[in-house]
């Protein structure tokens, strides 16, 4: 089944409402075009085979960006959210809201690397989320910035 993917129009108009509906902030827009380089990017399969793979290099890129003013990390939730809602994950997606929030605040942080965002990802699609081994990859990677604080 092929894949069905967002547009820039899509995206900003996702980023409206999720400001909007989750407690407002800034409507501005920095690097759009980053955006727009990432959800086309997300199209090629050389570099991004799977499903997983194009959701992590979303929420990542849209996480790590700023390519708005204010909602970033909800942003990467809502975006990649919207992607497995397009595309047939419905049976996922609630948890998936539930799990990444905050996911989205250790990657902006630099604590959750793209490999592991990688991993958390495939065991939300796979219903695999209460994991124990992934759950100390969790916890390993958010206690280290408690210990440099």
């Amino acid at each position: 089944m092929p894949i069905i993917y967002l547009t820039l129009d899509q995206a900003v108009e996702v980023h409206r409402k999720t400001v909007e509906i989750s407690g407002g902030g800034a409507m501005g827009h920095l690097e759009l075009g980053k955006l727009d380089s990432v959800l086309a990017h997300i199209q090629n399969d050389d570099y991004y085979p799977t499903f997983a793979d194009k959701l992590t290099h979303l929420f990542f890129c849209a996480c790590k960006f700023h390519c708005f003013e204010d909602g970033n990390k909800r942003i990467a939730i809502t975006l990649s959210a919207q992607m497995l809602l397009l595309n047939g994950y419905l049976y996922c997606a609630e948890n998936f809201l539930r799990q990444m929030e905050n996911i989205s605040y250790h990657v902006a942080a630099g604590n959750i690397s793209k490999e592991l965002l990688r991993e958390i990802i495939e065991a939300c699609l796979n219903g695999e989320m209460e994991s124990e081994s992934l759950k100390l990859k969790i916890i390993d990677a958010i206690s280290k910035d408690e210990t440099q604080s």
